[in-house]
Formats: C-alpha cells, sequence, structure tokens
C-alpha cells in the first residue's frame, strides 16, 4: 500500500495540551539508534514549547478533532510515536548549551496523515541543538485531518514557524539570517515548498510576526515527496492524498520543482536509491529545477536507506553521515559560521 495510506499501527492515546507537553518534552532525550560520526555533542538542551497561533489557527478547526499520540515501537527503550490531530501547532524548543546562532525547523513526515514525531522532529531538534544549533520540531496542521485549505495549511503553518523564529532571534540568541528548515518525506515537501512559496499569501496577517520574511535562509528535503501529480495518480478511486483540495490546479500548484525560483535558499537534498515508497526521482527533479535557476544545490544518493531513516538506523549504510554532512554544507553556505 502506497505510505501516504497506511494506516497507523500501536496504541493510539488522546491527549490534552497539559498532557503532550510532558509527553513531547519528555522525549526530546530519546535516544537515537546507531552511530552518528559527527562533531561530540554538548550538554543536553533546555527545552521549552511555543504556540505559533496565540489566538489559535487562522482556520475552522473540523468537527470531532482531538490530539492523538500513537506509539508505534515495540522496543519499550526506543520511541516512535506518531502525532496526529493537531488544532493549535507548536514549536518545541530545544535550547542548546552552548549556543553559535543558527537555528533549524525540523518538520516531520508521515503523508500528510500523521508525522513521525520522535523521529523525525524530536530526535533532529535534539541532535542539532546538542551540537549549538537551536532546535526546532515543529507541530503543523495535517490536511487529512479535515483542514478546508488543504495543502495550504500545513505551509501556514511552515511559513508562520519560520517567521516566529525570526521574530524572537534576539531573545533566543539567534542570527535571524540564519534559520534553516529541515524535512522528511512530505515534511520534505513541505520544506521544499515553504523555500519555493514562502511570500505566497496562503493566511490572513495576524499580528507584527507576520510582516516578517518566512523564507528560510537553507532548506534541507530529505527523501522528499515532490512529484505530487505521480502520487496522486497512485491513490485508488474516492481516496484523497492530500485533504481537500488535490485538484491538479492544487497540486501543481504545490510541486516545489514547478516553483523553483533564482532566489531560493541553498538546498541540502539527501535520497535512497532503493527508497520503495518515495523514488530518488522526486529529489533529482527538485534538484534539476533550482540548478536550472542557478541555486546552490548538495545532493546526496545513497544505495542503501530505504525510506523514512530519519538519523536512525544508520549503521551499516553511507548514511551514517549525513547530519554531520550537512553541518559542513552549512559551514560553506554561512549557515554555520
Amino acid at each position: 500500500m502506497l505510505a501516504f495510506l497506511q494506516p497507523l499501527a500501536g496504541a493510539g492515546v488522546t491527549l490534552g495540551r497539559r498532557d503532550l507537553l510532558g509527553l513531547g518534552l519528555a522525549a526530546g532525550a530519546a535516544t537515537v539508534a546507531g552511530p552518528l560520526r559527527a562533531s561530540s555533542p554538548g550538554q543536553p538542551a533546555e527545552v521549552s514549547r511555543i504556540d505559533l497561533w496565540p489566538n489559535g489557527a487562522p482556520e475552522a478547526v473540523p468537527a470531532g478533532l482531538a490530539v492523538k499520540l500513537t506509539e508505534r515501537s515495540a522496543d519499550p527503550a526506543i520511541r516512535d510515536r506518531s502525532l496526529t490531530g493537531v488544532i493549535q501547532p507548536w514549536l518545541d524548543h530545544f535550547r542548546p548549551s552552548r549556543p553559535n546562532g543558527a537555528a533549524i525547523i525540523a518538520i516531520p513526515g508521515g503523508g500528510y496523515r500523521h508525522m513521525a514525531w520522535d523521529k523525525e522532529a524530536l530526535d533532529v531538534a535534539a541532535w542539532f541543538a546538542a551540537r549549538g544549533v537551536a532546535g526546532f520540531a515543529l507541530a503543523y496542521r495535517l490536511p487529512n485531518d479535515g483542514w478546508e485549505r488543504g495543502l495550504d495549511t500545513p505551509l501556514a503553518d511552515a511559513q508562520r514557524a519560520v517567521r516566529l523564529v525570526r521574530s524572537r532571534a534576539r531573545e533566543w540568541g539567534i542570527d535571524p539570517a540564519r534559520i534553516a528548515v529541515i524535512g522528511f518525506s512530505a515534511g520534505g515537501h513541505l520544506t521544499a515548498n515553504l523555500a519555493a512559496r514562502h511570500d505566497q499569501p496562503v493566511y490572513p496577517a495576524q499580528d507584527a510576526v507576520d510582516r516578517l520574511s518566512a523564507r528560510p535562509d537553507l532548506a534541507a528535503p530529505i527523501y522528499p515527496a515532490v512529484l505530487l501529480e505521480q502520487l496522486a495518480a497512485t491513490v485508488p478511486a474516492g481516496q484523497s492524498l492530500f485533504g481537500a483540495a488535490t485538484g491538479a490546479d492544487d497540486l501543481a500548484r504545490h510541486s516545489p520543482h514547478l516553483h523553483a525560483r533564482a532566489d531560493a535558499p541553498p538546498h541540502y537534498l539527501v535520497h535512497a536509491e532503493d527508497d520503495p515508497l518515495v523514488g530518488p526521482e522526486h529529489a533529482l527533479a527538485l534538484r534539476s529545477a533550482l540548478r536550472a535557476k542557478g541555486v546552490m544545490v548538495e545532493t546526496h544518493l545513497h544505495a542503501r536507506g530505504g525510506h523514512g531513516f530519519g538519523l536512525r538506523h544508520l549503521a551499516g549504510t553511507s548514511l551514517v553521515d549525513w547530519p554531520a554532512r550537512l553541518l559542513d554544507f552549512g559551514r560553506m553556505t554561512g549557515w554555520i559560521s
């Protein structure tokens, strides 16, 4: 079955905001399976939670929606929870003990039906925070939860996240010109979509924060879904891939390779050749479009790795160094000083 349509496994728990705060942040120290040869990490980060929209997201909430965390791991020592039903999007902020002025927002994937919250959000934000980069894990609204604006809904949350971090950069010891975004699978699509359409008005301005730029200073789509029309063609009749707005015009509007622009930020792409769900042609289409516009791109294709590796299960593959290589790319582009 197509990854975007797979049901969630494990027991689901519906949670209130207080429950989510405790459970979500407790996972910040989650162990990453498999060694990573990179710079030595510092002390554990201080973690806090920030709502994206103080007065609530600017869209009617679908009926019956409730936040839920579903544990998928059979190993009690390793969390692998799926997050669904986000109504009030948030950022979990991992403040490094020795900040270097850079920041990164991690956007988890899950086919826009759920979010791989531990593996592709908390793990990632914590890993970068341990290396001096302020890490943020983004919990965003999912189109398939019934939000009427379809793919504009998560794009609005991603735009707001960058603007919010930029608005509080001085307070948090961040350089407002050194804010990166990294995303995985559907989160990789959202990362590339944000890089291409950061200035598109997909929500009404709420406050002074929305006067700031939502352009990331570096984009890292990891095994991204890019060719939306190709993915949509695999969906059985009567089923939706991306929620309410999934017509041909909507798919084209949200296909990042069709909106590459010369002022896009530097891109760092990682994909496995043996990815059975979202093949490397997705990353390559984005690479070609960006290169045609003269955008700096670094692309890493790995023989093995499959789909959804995140920072886990890298041992024994050439993927073991991919996060460290991103830091190297960041130094070359000025994201890491």
